[in-house]
């Protein structure tokens, strides 16, 4: 099951464990206490187990481990892990419990935790309980030094630490669905020995980037006389650092992946190398009521903006031209015009730069619908993410009453997804110069574009079971997939099978779909439809329709399948 509330059952766990804060017991007699059954909580049953360190295998002591309720997350109840790691929850009632353990130095986690989901543990009549191994993953950390061309350290460096979703590997350049996307996981500004340190991060892959000034530079302004016209000691000031990637290449498609095992220490020392700095000068055209475009130079680093520089614009007016002085050689975006075309630059030498032959940019309209006709809930937000190998930005906007409206997108393939409180509304259909086609994929080519989405409400809670053998599994992968694959997207829900065997999986939307569960399958969370075809055969047909409520429970098991 998701172990997050309704509200937050989409939100990664990496996201939510920032907000957790933990206090440290320093009186021995406490350690020993058990906090007492709640009125609600007082029953027959326990949940006791051993927790253990995931890496190491030795017992973590005096920890604390709670059994939260199901539908809110409160505690129940909660106790401290004995000198053996040994715990006990008592006076139960019959129910489910998402399990739940915390210590300073380890990651807060659930239960048989995989990426966001876990089982809890059901308490009642024929249910063993009261022999859990709970395995809890030590932080890791990575650390390291920047370095300059002499080998001095750099103060003030901000370096980026971004996690990879599993499965990347080094191809970081490919295209990448909503759910598939690197996300920066950190920034933090070297110290005055140059170094850095990221802690209490979670397993996984992820790579370093870092960007810095050599603290001697000095540039020219704009409108300055021109680089050849610069004395010798001024232009050997003028110099600068790329965008470095660990391990020290200025190559992103390059960099180095960091595999950080639970409770692991990586050392991870960057070494940057000053080179001359870049001066680009683009002509800026005059808009046809007066003044002129404000021009925009954007750079990215594994699709997360962060720069953006428009300089000169005072002396653009002047001379029609505006320069960007001081770069590092790289990778930007130019943004000019109104409305602005977008050129991908691969700076490496000063010079004009032609910016007429960049992409044009479009907006993008649209009005929500849903399949039924209801009213649409307030507080909807619309999304569109790039699904080729361009690097853009995904962007987002509300919707008022049921209409967005998104500016200047270039042109290529993106995706829209549409929220609310939160919880993802499935795309059916979208219907865009007179065509419709299932799926939420978005072309921009050449014109605006205006689309009409229909979207599903899923207000349906989709229950059921995994067995084998005519038992229950607990801990499988269990994912509800639509039959038309384009709608994969949108539609798919994903769950984890708890103690019994029982799943659960909430807004979902009417639909033809397979519901296929697989054992030993957490490889395959973030699978598209290709990867789960081979599961398609042995899966359960189930139909959800708009009349079917608020709850569905299945009377037949799914059957779990090896990986």
């Amino acid at each position: 099951m998701m172990f997050m509330p309704p509200s937050l059952r989409n939100i990664p766990v990496a996201r939510l464990r920032g907000y957790a804060t933990f206090f440290v017991l320093l009186c021995a007699p406490l350690l020993a206490q058990t906090a007492p059954p709640t009125a609600s909580a007082a029953g027959a049953y326990r949940i006791a187990g051993k927790l253990l360190n995931s890496v190491t295998g030795e017992p973590v002591r005096h920890a604390t481990v709670e059994a939260l309720d199901e539908e809110n997350q409160r505690t129940v109840q909660s106790v401290i892990t004995d000198g053996d790691g040994n715990f006990a929850l008592g006076g139960l009632r019959a129910g489910k419990y998402p399990l739940t353990a915390s210590k300073r130095g380890f990651q807060t986690g659930f239960y048989d935790e995989h990426e966001g989901y876990n089982s809890a543990i059901v308490t009642g009549p024929d249910q063993d309980t009261e022999h859990l191994i709970f395995r809890l993953t030590p932080s890791a950390m990575l650390r390291g030094v920047v370095t300059g061309d002499d080998g001095d350290p750099v103060d003030g460096a901000t370096v980026m630490l971004f996690k990879l979703p599993p499965g990347m590997g080094r191809d970081f350049r490919r295209a990448r669905g909503p759910s598939d996307r690197i996300h920066q996981a950190g920034s933090e500004t070297t110290d005055d020995t140059g170094a850095y340190e990221f802690s209490n991060l979670g397993p996984g892959d992820y790579v370093l980037a870092v960007q810095a000034e050599p603290w001697y530079t000095l540039h020219p302004t704009a409108g300055a006389s021109r680089p050849d016209a610069q004395t010798a000691a001024a232009a050997a000031l003028d110099v600068a650092y790329p965008v470095t990637y660990f391990d020290s290449t200025t190559d992103e498609s390059a960099a180095t992946p960091i595999h950080l095992a639970g409770g692991f220490h990586q050392e991870a020392d960057i070494n940057l190398h000053a080179v001359p700095a870049l001066r680009l000068s683009v002509a800026v055209p005059r808009k046809p009521q007066a003044g002129i475009a404000r021009a925009e130079l954007r750079q990215t680093i594994f699709g997360a903006q962060v720069s953006a520089l428009s300089e000169g614009f005072v002396n653009s007016l002047r001379t029609g031209t505006v320069d960007f002085t001081g770069l590092a050689p790289g990778h930007y975006e130019l943004w000019q015009g109104d409305p602005p075309r977008v050129a991908n630059l691969d700076a490496t030498a000063s010079g004009q730069v032609d910016a007429s032959g960049g992409t044009s940019t479009f907006a993008v309209t649209g009005t929500l619908r849903t399949t039924t006709g209801e009213p649409l809930p307030n507080q909807l937000g619309v999304s569109l993410d790039p699904t080729d190998a361009s690097g853009h930005q995904g962007m987002s906007v509300p919707a008022v009453q049921g209409h967005f409206r998104f500016e200047n997108v270039p042109a290529g393939a993106w995706s829209l997804s549409v929220s609310s409180a939160g919880q993802p509304m499935g795309i059916l259909a979208l219907q865009a110069d007179g065509t419709t086609h299932a799926g939420s994929a978005v072309v921009v080519a050449d014109h605006p574009v205006n689309l009409t989405a229909t979207v599903a409400l899923g207000e349906t809670h989709l229950k059921g079971f995994a067995r084998k053998d005519g038992k229950g599994v607990a801990g499988a992968l269990v994912v509800l997939v639509p039959r038309n694959p384009a709608t994969f997207d949108g539609l798919v829900r994903r769950d984890q099978s708890d103690s019994d065997g029982s799943f659960s999986m909430v807004h979902v939307a009417p639909g033809q779909y397979t519901l296929v569960a697989i054992q030993n399958g957490w490889d395959l969370l973030q699978a598209g439809p290709e990867a789960l075809a081979r599961y398609l055969p042995g899966g359960t047909s189930v139909t959800v329709k708009a009349n079917s409520g608020a709850l569905l429970s299945l009377t037949g098991a799914v059957t779990v399948q090896p990986r």
